[in-house]
């Protein structure tokens, strides 16, 4: 074979074959390239969710041993406490036979369920169970037996039947009234439902002007807020509504005494008609009171003066000047005046003579 057969043979040998196709379009070629893209997309997802399924496998059988070990140590750390205190028992049981002494009474695992107390009232399981569904509570909890279920219950319906506090400025467990029930009497009533809604009545109406007066300092502008009178005039409320908190503790209580319910119930009705000069006066006879007081030199000599002796008369007519009574008593006062002071700012009158100075 000569050099040119040989060179035709290995140039056809390498050439390829013929389709029948010159040349490919390039939409597919394009194609071709997404075919093979969402191909390759595809194994990753594939072996993506395969890693996780192994990963979450590995995980569920982790937790599944660390519960199985913890399940079994607490078994084991249990069976070693009632080990333990029985060998205990036992060792002073000995020792107390020794020395003539009865033996110990076998104890009752608090976890197992401690019997009632004396006075305890118990309950069927099964309506147990029925109760503490209607407080949208689980029936029973893991490990919990009835003596456990029953504590529980209880400790529910004792919370939800505790007074609930009001979310005003002096937090309270006396139930409000509207603002068109604060109308209060002139007097006092006797009976003890008509003492109670006073109770209420005052307190609310105290409890709105506070309610009034923080809402006012809450709107003013900031740099009036950060100068010194608005930080004075903040101090105030906060002094105010500290001042007002025994009178609102009293109320709750009941333990007011009659004669500054009296006065206060005056107070607050002469403040609700708008008659704050009279509202003031009433102020002045509770705190100062009726009585003389004594200004210069009372005892000269071993004779008493004449005007020595009105200084106890109005004593005698409930003439006691209050503010001098306790601290208590004389903050309480100062509260409900600058309440007062307030309410005529807030409330104006329609008679103009009704403003105090």
């Amino acid at each position: 074979m000569d050099f040119a057969s040989l060179m035709k043979s290995q140039i056809t040998s390498a050439k390829p074959a013929d389709t029948g196709k010159k040349y490919l379009k390039r939409s597919e070629v394009e194609a071709q390239r997404q075919a093979d893209y969402l191909r390759e997309q595809e194994e990753l997802e594939k072996a993506r969710i395969e890693r996780l399924d192994k990963k979450r496998k590995r995980d569920e059988d982790e937790a599944e041993r660390n519960t199985s070990r913890e399940i079994k140590k607490k078994r084991l750390a249990e069976e070693s406490r009632k080990l333990s205190e029985e060998a205990a028992q036992a060792e002073e049981n000995v020792r107390r036979k020794r020395i003539g002494l009865p033996e110990l009474e076998k104890k009752v695992d608090d976890r197992d369920g401690t019997p009632l107390k004396e006075g305890e009232q118990d309950m069927p399981d099964d309506e147990l169970r029925e109760k503490l569904r209607e407080l949208d509570e689980p029936r029973t909890l893991f490990g919990e037996q009835h003596t456990q279920r029953l504590r529980r219950y209880r400790k529910l319906m004792a919370k939800a039947l505790a007074p609930t506090m009001t979310k005003g400025p002096i937090p309270m467990v006396l139930q409000l009234v509207e603002e068109k029930d604060m109308k209060v009497p002139d007097s006092i009533p006797k009976d003890a439902d008509g003492r109670t809604l006073l109770h209420r009545q005052i307190a609310s109406y105290f409890d709105m002007i506070l309610a009034e007066w923080q809402f006012a300092l809450s709107r003013r502008p900031t740099d009036v807020k950060e100068s010194f009178s608005g930080k004075q005039a903040y101090n105030s409320f906060l002094q105010a509504r500290d001042n007002l908190t025994p009178l609102i503790r009293k109320l709750e209580t009941n333990t007011l005494p009659d004669v500054l319910l009296s006065a206060v119930n005056e107070i607050v009705h002469l403040m609700q008609t708008k008659c704050y000069v009279k509202a003031n006066d009433a102020y002045l006879r509770l705190s100062i009171g009726k009585a003389a007081w004594p200004i210069g030199v009372t005892m000269v000599g071993i004779h008493e003066r004449s005007a020595r002796e009105r200084l106890h008369e109005t004593e005698k007519e409930g003439g006691q000047a209050h503010i001098l009574a306790d601290e208590t008593t004389r903050k309480m006062l100062q509260g409900i005046k600058r309440c007062l002071s307030f309410a005529q700012t807030r409330w104006p009158p329609e008679d103009l003579g009704q403003l105090m100075g």
